[in-house]
């Protein structure tokens, strides 16, 4: 039986377009490269990192010792005034006389508490910066692979559309051509036309859709988006494994990045009431102290050599409450602390539970859908057989059209939303790495 004329257009514009994209296609490997390079969250979460590694350099400082310099030099004009037996006063000629003096201090902590709880506050801080860096890396890596699904759903979605447009042209002038020979009514003719003026309405509504989401992956890799690879006909996406959700929940509550992060608070939490009550603590430190003076004038000159070595202590008596009030506050912060953790774990665990699901219902989701989709084909092509013996009518043929259409779709975006789910569900399991991306970069037509 020869070929119906609409698949043949049908089959001829989906192959056209996805020649057209596969045209120098980048996939989703060189478009996260292009996103590590430009992105300025992941910048600027960079530079964030950079400043929190200087945190414990700036709390071992006040551990250390603190040395100083000082020094003056000085000149004056010099003059005695001597009175003699008489009463009288003999001004002795003026003399310059110039000062020279200089001074080194050193000073060396021996028992500070509230700063060695700086300094232990100052690695969790660093840790901190490192947790919440990893935490835009999983971010960078869903972003940039949503960014990349939604332009290459917007094109399936472009694709069907436009290819509904051709099936829907040749049944319009099927329509058309049969009515002028008095085999059908006008009102195959009027529903085919009002067909082919929604998916026009259709086509520009893609059009939109498509120009806003690869703008929104502009946005990310700093430059305008070459083609992307597209997903391979009949791929297979493999299930989460483990296969049960318990494994997964486990390591969201204790790998999860943001939990990391809140834990780490706490612990900085307990840190600072430590550091707070160091406020009713004494104070120890190691002095030290060399310093010379010179003075010379009228010829002669003296200098003197002073060096000094001991402990210099300090107990604090009363502060009119306010220390007791900061460490207070510190407890206070410190159980906020502890209840964010537990809307943390929360958080991570839901997310988890919602990602291991929607990967499972999206398997199940494209395996219905494959299904659906091969039926509405049979069913399109039976229409059309039908139509073209009379016994179907053009209504017919345009309802299986739509249906076959709008099944690719779904079948498209369920695919796209099954493997955004697997890479959710690794972020919120705190296991997502780049790496991650290599699996999912063999599923696409490179």
């Amino acid at each position: 039986m020869r070929k119906p004329l609409i698949a043949v257009l049908m089959t001829s514009a989906f192959v056209s377009m996805t020649c057209s994209l596969q045209a120098q296609a980048a996939d989703l490997i060189q478009v996260y490269q292009q996103a590590l390079a430009n992105d300025a969250q992941y910048a600027s979460a960079r530079a964030a990192l950079s400043a929190g590694m200087e945190r414990v350099p700036q709390g071992m400082a006040g551990l250390l010792p603190q040395i100083s310099a000082s020094g003056s030099n000085t000149r004056g004009n010099q003059e005695q005034i001597i009175q003699n037996n008489g009463g009288n006063k003999i001004t002795s000629p003026s003399v310059n006389v110039r000062t020279n003096s200089y001074n080194l201090t050193l000073a060396q902590p021996l028992f500070r508490w509230d700063r060695w709880e700086t300094y232990q506050q100052s690695k969790l801080a660093q840790a901190i910066a490192e947790a919440q860096f990893a935490q835009v890396q999983q971010d960078l890596i869903t972003r940039v692979a949503q960014a990349y699904f939604d332009v290459l759903s917007a094109q399936d979605n472009l694709g069907a559309t436009q290819a509904q447009k051709v099936a829907t042209t040749e049944q319009l002038a099927s329509a058309k051509r049969n009515f002028e020979v008095g085999t059908q009514t006008i009102t195959d003719t009027h529903e085919a036309q009002a067909a082919y003026d929604l998916v026009v309405a259709q086509e520009f509504a893609a059009i939109n859709d498509l120009a806003n989401k690869r703008s929104a992956l502009q946005t990310i890799i700093g430059e305008a988006p070459t083609n992307l690879a597209p997903m391979r006909t009949g791929v297979v996406i493999s299930a989460p494994e483990p296969a049960a959700v318990e494994p997964w929940v486990a390591s969201a509550e204790e790998q999860n990045y943001g939990v990391v992060t809140a834990q780490f608070n706490v612990e900085s939490a307990k840190r600072d009431i430590g550091r707070n009550r160091a406020g009713h603590y004494p104070t120890l430190d190691l002095i030290a102290n060399a310093g010379h003076t010179y003075s010379s004038g009228g010829g002669n000159g003296n200098g003197n050599n002073n060096n000094a070595i001991g402990v210099q202590w300090s107990i604090p008596i009363f502060s009119g409450f306010a220390v007791t009030s900061k460490v207070r506050e510190s407890i206070a912060l410190e159980n906020k602390a502890r209840n964010d953790l537990e809307t943390a774990r929360r958080t991570a665990s839901q997310g988890a539970r919602q990602a291991f699901l929607g990967v499972n219902s999206g398997l199940a989701q494209v395996k219905a859908l494959e299904a659906a989709e091969v039926s509405s084909k049979s069913a399109l092509e039976s229409n059309q057989l039908g139509y073209q013996v009379g016994v179907r009518i053009n209504i017919d043929v345009l309802n299986a059209q739509k249906q076959l259409f709008s099944t690719q779709k779904d079948l498209s975006k369920a695919r796209y939303d099954t493997i955004m789910n697997g890479l959710r569900l690794k972020a919120a399991a705190g296991t997502l790495k780049e790496t991650d991306l290599m699996p999912v970069n063999a599923l696409l037509d490179k």
